[in-house]
């Protein structure tokens, strides 16, 4: 574009929004060049770093959590380019923001080498007791990741799902998913710490939230396209690749990390949030399954074990 190309457009822009070019034009002369510790935010994002002790690993820990939360940040962001869209969705389209999902899990995935080489497990096991009952369990973006994945049904504790009423309230759902399991004493039926301070600040905000995206999560989007584009070789691969990637390989990865640092001894150690974490973590378990209908009955049988 020529220089009065741009200044008109300008123009029109501003004149849109009732704003003077002259008034925006005269602001660029005050203003000062931007950047990159102004645009990044460095010096605030350095700045959140605050170890509960004096072990030197526990800025490990705190900063890998802290990086896997731009990183849910981030697949948030792609998925509602599917789920949010306005517009008609090409299986192209579909598989381009699918497959960045799943480069974000595949960089999750291979991360956990950052702890399970980068920490001392003397280190981890005295620090670790400082942040009972905190847990990664509460990383209220990895549950939206969840619910704007799949069907509720696919969430729900797999001892439920075949008698859990599908139109029942989206309470009623939240207290049947598959993660509570992992908050709750099994003998008396009490919440633990761990779930009660997790739902007093999120459950509001979850309910709302599988409310939003129960008729435009990522499944139910790809259940409304055209049958040729369902069936499409590159999004059906991209379909599974993401699905098998969150539930069995992420999973397996954390499982693993986990068994390094709470596994060591005669006998296990407890999270921090108090769960057995093999039986809570293991996804031959936990049978959370995105797109069931895009495996074959022998992969469903097997699930976590392949």
């Amino acid at each position: 574009m020529s220089k009065d190309d741009i200044l008109k457009a300008l123009e029109e822009k501003y004149e849109k929004l009732g704003v003077p070019l002259n008034t925006m034009l005269e602001g660029l002369l005050h203003s000062t060049p931007i950047t990159y510790w102004d645009y990044i935010q460095t010096d605030a994002l350095l700045g959140l770093q605050i170890p509960r002790t004096t072990e030197k690993d526990e800025m490990v820990f705190i900063m890998y959590h802290q990086v896997n939360e731009l990183l849910f940040k981030m697949i948030l962001w792609e998925i509602d380019q599917i789920s949010l869209s306005k517009k008609v969705i090409t299986a192209e389209k579909f598989s381009k923001h699918l497959m960045r999902v799943s480069r974000y899990f595949d960089m999750l995935c291979s991360s956990f080498s950052v702890m399970g080489e980068g920490m001392d497990v003397d280190q981890y096991l005295k620090f670790r007791n400082t942040l009972a009952p905190a847990s990664g369990f509460q990383s209220a973006q990895y549950r939206k990741i969840e619910f704007a994945s799949t069907e509720l049904i696919n969430l729900i504790d797999v001892r439920y799902r075949d008698t859990i009423d599908r139109d029942s309230s989206f309470k009623n759902a939240f207290e049947h998913l598959y993660w509570q399991a992992a908050g709750k004493n099994h003998q008396t039926g009490e919440k633990t710490i761990l779930i009660k301070l997790f739902e007093k600040k999120y459950m509001g905000e979850f309910i709302e939230f599988m409310e939003d995206y129960n008729d435009c999560n990522l499944s139910k989007k790809f259940k409304e396209l055209p049958e040729d584009v369902q069936k499409n070789e590159e999004l059906v691969k991209a379909m599974r690749h993401y699905d098998y990637t969150v539930n069995v390989k992420w999973v397996m990865a954390h499982y693993n990390a986990a068994g390094k640092y709470l596994g060591g001894g005669e006998k296990d150690l407890e999270a921090t949030g108090g769960s057995n974490w093999r039986k809570y973590m293991h996804p031959k378990y936990q049978r959370r399954i995105f797109f069931p209908y895009l495996w074959s009955e022998e992969e469903l049988k097997n699930w976590g074990t392949f």
